[in-house]
């Protein structure tokens, strides 16, 4: 299908892929770096060039505001410094009115690193240095303050967390040398010291507040959930949204677990398996890194966001290249529509393991769910997936909707939706053939 004659929410999605001007080219460059390690090539650009760029929303031309980005203060003295020793920073826009006393944190996604090679590219690029950070970016989405775009949360003040430490925000390695070569893995510090100083900017005094984030965002979510309830007045109302960040641990199409692998480097080379409890010593290190395991120590309520064919795990984990020689799943990996009936059947399969692996949490009634059967990653940075007139619906609701009616206490939210092709409203990914560099 040509780009005229795609629908306009699939051309809409297409343009926000593309678009990204110099942050795009750092991106892009980044990817082109680390294309052999697969993986991060992919949920990097995912998560660090499509959520961040909103595409417009049909409800509105405007872009969303432009927030301005603070580097940490006095970073070096505590200790939390991005991969390459830089300060971490982050984006404030200050709520008005009844949302003065109402805050919603969003952490950044943007992959993992699994070894010291993959690390050091990363040095080079945002993700893993505030030297490479646009010095501001847009809020749209569930950080937008347009009303119509965001309903509930647009007086608030919001944050946006850069992410730069390549393990989702819970290294603490106090050792900055490896090989010889410095190397800073101390997400679990840049949280705290990012917290420490939004408390002093208002955030202790919260009445409600909201931690949210998407893809490696959105495990970190997950991970410090708990932690961000601590911070908070006991009577202040204080729930966490996980976007995109329920990663499964499935075999992919050649009977490989190519992402629990790939998580047990990541948990040996920041030394994480000491920072999850739940972890036992006969499991491999991997298998603490998944949110299924995560989740069962989490007391605090959690929103999980998710569709059921995350695009990013279906080219990644359930179908990455080196799983699939012969090319067979090359053009559904880039197109849902253009799957066959078996790959249709192996993708249903996925689905279920999606419902399998949250089957204790669909029982906890404090708890939202909302699983769209959309072929996507990360939907509430988006005005155009989070709150328009063509945002994809379950049961009518709109995500935002939906979210803002579990937030609030309006009702309970489960929704699950029927199985691909059924929801019309689905904004359904459609990737270009891959980069090759």
């Amino acid at each position: 299908m040509s780009p005229s004659s795609a629908p306009a929410s699939r051309r809409h999605l297409r343009l926000w892929w593309r678009r990204r001007g110099r942050a795009g080219a750092v991106a892009a460059t980044f990817a082109a770096a680390l294309l052999a390690a697969g993986l991060l090539l992919a949920l990097s650009y995912y998560a660090s060039v499509v959520a961040p760029r909103a595409a417009p929303s049909s409800s509105s031309s405007s872009s969303g505001a432009l927030v301005d980005l603070t580097l940490l203060r006095r970073a070096e003295k505590k200790g939390a410094l991005c991969l390459d020793g830089s300060a971490p920073g982050y984006h404030l826009q200050r709520g008005s009115g009844s949302g003065s006393q109402s805050w919603l944190i969003h952490l950044e996604g943007g992959g993992w690193c699994r070894n010291l090679k993959s690390c050091a590219s990363r040095q080079k690029s945002m993700l893993g240095s505030s030297r490479y950070m646009e010095r501001q970016v847009e809020f749209a989405g569930i950080l937008s303050d347009d009303e119509a775009q965001n309903p509930d949360f647009y007086d608030w003040n919001k944050v946006k967390i850069r992410y730069c430490d390549g393990a989702s925000f819970s290294g603490n390695v106090k050792d900055e040398f490896q090989n010889g070569t410095k190397f800073f893995f101390r997400g679990q510090r840049i949280w705290k010291a990012v917290m420490d100083e939004l408390l002093l900017k208002g955030l202790k005094h919260a009445k409600q507040a909201f931690l949210t984030g998407c893809s490696a965002g959105g495990l970190a979510t997950y991970i410090h959930c708990d932690d961000f309830r601590a911070l908070l007045p006991k009577d202040s109302r204080v729930k966490c949204l996980a976007d995109g960040g329920f990663f499964l641990d499935v075999e992919d199409i050649s009977k490989q677990r190519t992402l629990r692998a790939f998580y047990s480097e990541v948990v040996r080379l920041q030394d994480l398996k000491r920072r999850f409890l739940h972890c036992s010593s006969s499991e491999d290190p991997g298998q603490c890194f998944f949110p299924r395991e995560v989740v069962k120590a989490i007391h605090t309520p959690v929103f999980v966001l998710n569709p059921a064919y995350d695009a990013w795990q279906v080219q990644h984990v359930l179908a990455p290249e080196a799983s699939d020689p012969k090319h067979s799943w090359l053009d559904c990996r880039l197109d849902i529509s253009k799957c066959n009936p078996n790959q249709l059947k192996i993708l249903q399969g996925f689905r279920e393991e999606l419902h399998v692996a949250m089957s204790e949490l669909k029982q906890k009634k404090d708890w939202g769910i909302f699983i769209d059967s959309c072929f996507v990653h990360c939907q509430s940075l988006n005005s155009l997936t989070w709150h328009s007139p063509s945002s994809p619906r379950v049961s009518n609701k709109t995500i935002a909707e939906a979210v803002g009616d579990w937030f609030f206490d309006r009702r309970e939210v489960k929704e699950l939706d029927c199985e691909y092709p059924c929801n019309p409203t689905c904004h359904n990914l459609v990737f270009d053939k891959p980069f090759k560099g």
